[in-house]
């Protein structure tokens, strides 16, 4: 009802300027937006419980990560299966989290995806120690895409490595 009202006051106040649905094209992208920052705080939210779940060490910004960077953030275990995937990782590459849980970050990889730049995450995963790269990955659909990786180990509070995690970015 009350939109009813809010289109007709639109109309009143625009109705000459020639702008076509403009006023309701931005609702639906502040409404996108909202929906986007929504989901962004639940995985949060999501990140800090595994967190305080897993007992890890060293607490990460999840919150300047996604919020303010948008990266999407990929956790594993220590045997590097999925164990969470943030919600924008959708917008990335169309995979749903869910999709991709379970399975090794191998899923995103292809013809095109380098192999020395996958020897330095295999390296540093053996390691235990972090890493920064930049490779072809590619959405569900078969594009490819460039994506910069920045990984880390993950030791609970008894030094005992837990996880990984990776801040991920589609760059052009």
């Amino acid at each position: 009802m009350k939109a009813r009202f809010y289109e007709e006051a639109v109309i009143q106040f625009y109705g000459n300027m020639k702008l076509g649905n403009s006023p309701i094209s931005s609702m639906d992208f502040y409404a996108s937006f909202f929906d986007s920052i929504c989901r962004n705080l639940q995985d949060v939210k999501s990140l800090s419980s595994l967190s305080e779940k897993e007992k890890w060490k060293t607490p990460f910004p999840f919150r300047r990560e996604i919020l303010d960077k948008n990266h999407t953030v990929v956790v594993t275990d220590a045997n590097v299966n999925i164990v969470y995937a943030s919600q924008n990782m959708y917008l990335m590459n169309g995979y749903r989290p869910e999709e991709v849980v379970g399975k090794t970050p191998k899923i995103f990889q292809g013809k095109d995806t380098c192999p020395k730049t996958t020897q330095v995450i295999s390296s540093a995963i053996k390691n235990k120690t972090p890493f920064e790269v930049m490779l072809v990955n590619y959405k569900k659909n078969g594009a490819p895409y460039q994506c910069k990786i920045k990984g880390a180990p993950i030791w609970d509070k008894d030094g005992k490595l837990v996880n990984f995690i990776a801040f991920e970015k589609e760059v052009a």
